[in-house]
Order: structure tokens, then sequence, then C-alpha cells
């Protein structure tokens, strides 16, 4: 294990996070709030281990499988910690825990909150809190990978770790112009939902909250009932903000070269749009014949809603706990289906759904036909038995860790729709669940070992799993 390389790295990352609290400590002292020696404090919390850590560069720089992951899921966890401070310093969220499980919501985009009044917070504080949200939709180590040449050649394995989705690759020859690129695509896409929400009047501090939550598709927002106070014209603009965010990020690059029959050929794009489109069909039909609305409100708040849950950004423009039950049980599906792999969105991915049924399809061609040899394809490319495999235990370990997760959550004695929509929307990093964590509600009932329950799967589902399992596995810290 080449400690010295993760210690430099975790140390990048604490500074890029001290510049990053720099932003708040501006609007802090612009808005006239009384918490800039707070934030400054945060900062040289920050700061100070960060500059030790990375101020000398490690002799042997190269890095492997084991330093990748670990070095990602260490920076996750110091990231979330240092970031916890300014909520827990200021003292408007008096207890740590508390304060820690905001932040990781925030970071891993889930959007799950314990706050009962977020309208209470100060203006810097709520930008802070939606700017986690733009930070860990794409990820700080992906950042840094565009500012910091590594060595050895294995820095895919930092993207692998980070990037949600089955298989992560390099756009072009060097991993670094990757980076840019990734970046440069999410930043437009951010600015663009910005000038989109301008037009239609809304403030620019909303624009910018709302956009670094829709970008991360994270959703964290700004009023105590999230969107239902907006505009059809924002409802609209967010809905279809939430889908592109939700999109294999490789689809705007081939756009981006000009290769347009590429991109449209993506399967797994391809069938987020079918499950999409149809999803928001069956959802818009129950809502009008048995949920009492109009076909045009049903029509918005299907799209919006199941927009929000697909791409697990986890907005609400109603309280669809409310809902009828076939309605409720189709975000529930989408919950668990996500976005597609390589976007900034949670859930299993659209990827692997389509790999599951793919394979489902192969066996049962071969109970038919034994000595077929049949091979398991996406985008008309074969795929490995190594790929194959790797999926497969991808979903035990998403299946232990959920069922893990309830059994452990259920010692607070609360029902079985609580728990079950707790643990879905954390580990899918959604946000919002049903009963008593729907969109009305919040997580701050839990107790406080219930929250690192939910903390651990937050962190699970945004970076898939391994990695975290990994820095739990002894053998990984052995020379």
């Amino acid at each position: 294990m080449n400690y010295s390389v993760i210690r430099w790295l975790v140390g990048w990352v604490l500074c890029v996070e001290a510049a990053f609290l720099l932003i708040p400590l501006a609007l802090c002292l612009c808005f006239g709030e009384p918490y800039a020696a707070d934030y400054l404090i945060a900062i040289a919390v920050t700061a100070v281990p960060g500059v030790l850590m990375a101020w000398r560069r490690p002799k042997n720089n190269a890095f492997f499988a084991r330093e990748g992951f670990v070095a990602t899921t260490l920076s996750w966890i110091i990231m979330s910690l240092a970031g916890a401070l300014p909520f827990f310093i200021s003292g408007l969220v008096p207890n740590f825990i508390n304060a820690l499980f905001e932040v990781v919501s925030g970071f891993t985009t889930t959007g799950a909150s314990i706050l009962p009044d977020v309208e209470a917070l100060p203006r810097s504080l709520l930008f802070w809190r939606s700017f986690t949200h733009w930070i860990g939709g794409m990820g700080v180590l992906v950042f840094l990978l565009a500012l910091l040449p590594m060595a050895g050649g294995q820095s895919i394995l930092i993207m692998r770790a980070e990037s949600p989705g089955p298989s992560v690759g390099k756009l072009v020859p060097r991993l670094q112009k990757t980076a840019v690129y990734l970046y440069g695509i999410y930043l437009t896409m951010t600015l663009l939902e910005v000038a989109a929400l301008a037009v239609g009047r809304l403030d620019l501090f909303s624009s910018f909250c709302i956009s670094f939550g829709t970008a991360g598709t994270g959703g964290f927002g700004l009023l105590n009932d999230s969107f239902a106070s907006y505009s059809p014209y924002v409802q609209i603009v967010v809905t279809f903000f939430m889908f592109a965010f939700g999109i294999n990020f490789n689809f705007y690059f081939l756009l981006l070269i000009r290769k347009a029959k590429a991109a449209f050929v993506m399967e797994e794009v391809r069938a987020y749009l079918v499950i999409f489109l149809a999803a928001s069909a069956l959802v818009t039909v129950n809502l009008a014949t048995q949920g009492g609305m109009g076909v045009g409100s049903a029509l918005l708040h299907s799209a919006f809603q199941c927009s929000s849950i697909m791409t697990t950004t986890g907005f609400s423009s109603v309280d669809f706990d409310l809902w009828p039950t076939f309605s409720k049980t189709v975000l529930i599906c989408l919950m668990f289906v996500g976005a597609c792999a390589g976007s900034t969105g949670g859930g299993i991915k659209v990827s692997r759904v389509l790999m599951y049924f793919k394979n489902i399809s192969r066996e049962l061609k071969r109970l038919i036909h034994p000595r077929t040899v049949t091979v398991v394809r996406l985008d008309g490319k074969a795929l490995d038995s190594g790929m194959v495999g790797s999926v497969n235990m991808w979903l035990l370990s998403y299946i232990a860790v959920f069922f893990t997760s309830m059994l452990l959550i259920s010692l607070d004695n609360f029902d079985f729709t609580t728990n079950f929509s707790a643990v879905a929307a954390t580990l899918n990093n959604i946000g919002p669940g049903l009963s008593l964590v729907g969109p009305s509600r919040n997580f701050g009932d839990y107790s406080a070992f219930s929250k690192l329950v939910l903390m651990f799967d937050m962190l699970a589902g945004r970076l898939e799993i391994f990695p975290v399992l990994l820095l739990l596995r002894p053998a990984t810290w052995r020379e």
C-alpha cells in the first residue's frame, strides 16, 4: 500500500474544499450575516491539515487498484467531516451527527435532510448546502484529475471508483483531458440551467442553488415545500435538466465531437428515455383517473416526479406520499432503476438493468437450446464474462447492504414502509422516501446509530458499494 500517495491525495481534497468554502464566506459577508468567523474557523481547520498533507509530494506517486479505491473512499469521508463544520460551528445544527448527515447527504447527492425548517437557514449556508451537491455530482477527485497529472497509468481507477456506473473509460487517450471534458460539459449544462431559470424571473441566488441541486441530481431545496411554490415554468425547466443530467455524459461527448449517430444508438440512453416516458404516462393516467387531478396538472407533476426520482434528484413538486398506491409503486420502481451510468444520478443504473434482462434472456435461450453459445451484447459490443460476473456480484452486494441496513435501522421501531423507503432513498441517493421520511417530513426522527447506518448507505450508493466495502476489509490495509 502506497500510503504517501493516499496522504497526498486526501491533502489536496481538503485544500480544494477549503477553497470552495471561501465562496459561502464571501456570500456571508455580502449578505451581512454574523457567521464569518465560523466560516474562517472551518476553512482553517480544513486547510491547515490539507496543506500539511499535500505540501510534500510523494517520491513514488504511482498507485494501483487498492490505493485508488482507498484514497477515494477516505477522501469522501474526510471531505464530509470537514464540510459539516460550518453547520456545527455556527450552532445552526448543534448536533454533529445531524450536521454530518446533512453534508454526507449533500456530497453524495442524496438530498435526505434532518432539517425541519430549511428556510430558517442563512443564505450563505443554503448556498453551501446546495453547492455540496454540485461538488459531489461529478466528484472532487475527478476535478483533481483535471489539475494533477498522476503517474503509474492507473488514474482511471480513481475515476472508476468515483463515477457512477458499471463501466468508466477514457473519452480521449489522456485521462487528464477526459476529466477536463467531463467538467466542461458539467459546467456548461449548469450555466445553461441558471440562464433558463433566470429567464423565468427567478433571482440569481435561487437560480444557482437550484441548478447546483439539479446538476448533481441532489435534491436540497431552498423552500420547505421543495418546488410546490415555484411556477410551472420553473418546474418544467427543472424537469428537463434533471432528465438531462441523468443521461450518460458519453452521449454529450459524442455530440460534441459530431458523432450524433453513435450517440443516438446508445442502448442505455434509449432505454432511459423509454422508461421515463412510460412511467410518466402511467402515473399521469393514474393521477387523472384516481388522484383527482386534471390532465394538465397530472402530466406536469408526473413528469417532474418521475424525472426527479429516476435521476435520484429528489425534488418534489407535490407530496407524492398522498398519491394513489399505483403511482407510488411506479416511483418506488424508478428509485431502484436509477439514471444512466456515467451521469450524476444514482440507483442501480439503466445499463445494469439492461444487462440483467439480457442475461435472463440468454439463460432462457440456453434452457431451450443447451448447446447454443450466446453472447450478451450492449451497444453491439460483446460483454466479457468478467463484466457480467462483476455486475452480478455488485447486485448481490447491493442486496446484502440493503437488507442489513433495514435490519439495523428497524431497531428504532418505525414502520416497514418508512424503513424500506429510507434505505431505498439513501442507498440509491434519492432523498425523500415514503411515510415518516416522505416529501413533507425528514430523517430527523431516526437515532444517531440509524443515521450512521444511512450515511454509510449514502456513501456506498454514491461510490458504487465496492470501494466502501474494500475500506472495511482488513486485508486491504495489509502490506
